[in-house]
């Protein structure tokens, strides 16, 4: 009897678990090509048009999916990026900046999706990251053209960086957990009223949607 219970609870827990999986559709709508990347998930060459799907296990944490531009790969899969490099193809972590980043945790506190459009690395691409189904959020949006009039002191090959990764200080980084906006966050607001512009933009910026919901992320929506 022991036994079947402790079966049952298994089966139980799976199929939790599998109910509550999300499927990630990363779609490439820019005229260039983009090598998409993902932790955890890896990465694919997306030309234009072209379209990735992720399955990604319930409960996953702390994971993000980005695009990255001007790359060169050789025949193992190794080389550079001019925006989102990890040195490889194949991503087992995060990128560098430059990077426009969809931020999720999936099956969190009551059973809840989180999820986030981010510029704290950031901006490289336009980008779309929206339910597909399922659920009420409209998603959020950042397909303003961030890098066109980029500061100058925030330029970057292929990007506009966050100040954080150019002057390095408290007020831009928050390190200490205390920082409010800047007028560079202000540059990235504007042109992307729903996306994380400093580390403390929650208020405007997390978005939610019940476990097992799918999503969609568009470049150059």
């Amino acid at each position: 009897m022991a036994s079947s219970a402790i079966v049952r609870l298994l089966l139980s827990s799976i199929l939790f678990a599998l109910a509550n999986a999300a499927t990630f559709t990363v779609t490439n709508k820019c005229s260039y090509t983009i090598w998409a990347a993902a932790s955890p998930g890896g990465g694919r060459q997306l030309n234009s048009g072209e379209t990735w799907n992720l399955d990604v296990p319930a409960g996953t944490a702390g994971a993000r999916i980005w695009g990255r531009t001007g790359c060169s790969f050789d025949g193992n899969g190794n080389g550079r990026c001019d925006t989102g490099d990890c040195g490889k193809l194949q991503c087992s972590g995060y990128g560098s900046p430059p990077n426009t980043l969809a931020e999720y945790a999936l099956n969190q506190f009551g059973n809840m999706d989180f999820y986030d459009i981010s510029l704290v690395d950031g901006f490289n691409i336009p980008m779309n990251f929206v339910p597909a189904g399922g659920c009420n959020s409209a998603g959020a949006h950042c397909s303003a053209d961030v890098n066109a009039n980029c500061p100058n002191e925030l330029r970057a090959k292929g990007g506009c960086l966050n100040p954080c990764q150019v002057f390095k200080t408290d007020q831009y980084c928050c390190n200490s957990g205390n920082c409010g906006p800047t007028t560079y966050s202000q540059y990235f607001k504007n042109l992307c009223p729903q996306a994380y512009s400093y580390p403390k933009d929650d208020p405007t910026s997390t978005f939610t949607c019940p476990a097992g919901t799918n999503y969609q992320v568009v470049f150059c929506p």
